[in-house]
């Protein structure tokens, strides 16, 4: 029986990078003090009876690097966009201008700066969390294997495979996070 166990480490890196990914994209919303298209995705606007991300009711664009603007499709939702964006906890105050909603973009000041580095690294502590939460499911099924029959060295072997993954997975996180902080921290 132990010759039929057989880890699907495809499985595992898909999903550790699933949770890589969206680091990326919890990254990408926050803000640096430059403007950026990404930093509107999670927001989301309640057009229509349904949560709806905003770039489904209007263009987004950065005409300038401290200026974005929402070009909003349907007048009827103008309001509740500039609402959405209020709220959304990015702290840009939107102007109106017709149908286009204009956020200028303010200088970050240092406690902002430091603030953010903080959100950052939680950001990177839950996707940490999430590729741990991987590696022992993997862990559990080398454990499973282990009793119904498994040799000792293919369980060693195994386990070194999914923590090689692990560790592999971690130092990505560990770099993105530092390069983001960098990022933030720059004037």
């Amino acid at each position: 029986m132990s010759d039929e166990f057989e880890l699907d480490t495809d499985d595992l890196e898909r999903r550790m990078d699933g949770a890589i990914a969206s680091l990326r994209t919890e990254f990408s919303s926050l803000r640096t003090g430059r403007a950026s298209a990404s930093m509107l995705e999670p927001v989301m606007v309640d057009a229509y009876g349904a949560l709806t991300p905003i770039n489904q009711v209007g263009t987004v664009n950065v005409p300038e690097p401290r200026m974005v603007t929402v070009n909003v499709w349907d007048k009827s939702l103008v309001g509740k966009v500039e609402k959405a964006i209020r709220e959304s906890g990015l702290g840009i105050n939107p102007q109106l201008n017709g149908t286009i909603i204009m956020l200028p973009i303010p200088e970050l000041n240092e406690e902002r700066r430091r603030e953010l580095t903080k959100v950052a690294s939680q950001y990177a502590e839950n996707a940490r969390v999430a590729i741990r939460n991987v590696r022992r499911g993997a862990m559990d099924q080398i454990k499973k294997a282990k009793t119904d029959g498994m040799s000792e060295d293919d369980q060693k072997f195994w386990e070194s495979e999914v923590q090689e993954m692990t560790d592999r997975f971690v130092s990505h996180i560990d770099e993105a996070l530092e390069v983001k902080q960098s990022e933030i921290m720059q004037v």
